[in-house]
């Protein structure tokens, strides 16, 4: 384990606050699949596909990441940082811009 796969590890715990249980029943609702970029003709956005990728790296033991996964973290990562400096001045609870962070497994709702 390279020294820069434990930073991606801690950057993303640090970056995904939802478990993966919660993330899952977020996923099924349709505030959820309301939100985000759909590309490529897709009926998914980008987020809640990336929603279900973190579902399963949450799931998985540490020794099972494969390099696709630690991509995957390092993506979260850089998406929810850049989202989270776009917060909307008022209460965020039932907005748009909320709702596609819990995409990327992070509720800004949530301490």
């Amino acid at each position: 384990m390279s020294d820069d796969d434990q930073q991606t590890r801690a950057d993303f715990a640090d970056a995904v606050n939802m478990t993966a249980s919660e993330l899952r029943k977020w996923l099924d609702t349709d505030e959820s699949k309301r939100v985000g970029q759909k590309s490529g003709g897709s009926t998914e956005s980008t987020g809640h596909e990336s929603g279900r990728h973190i579902v399963r790296i949450l799931e998985k033991k540490q020794a099972d990441y494969t390099d696709a996964d630690y991509a995957h973290m390092r993506k979260v990562v850089g998406y929810v940082a850049r989202h989270a400096k776009q917060r909307p001045k008022g209460d965020v609870h039932d907005t748009a811009w909320r709702y596609s962070l819990m995409n990327w497994g992070n509720d800004p709702e949530k301490h």
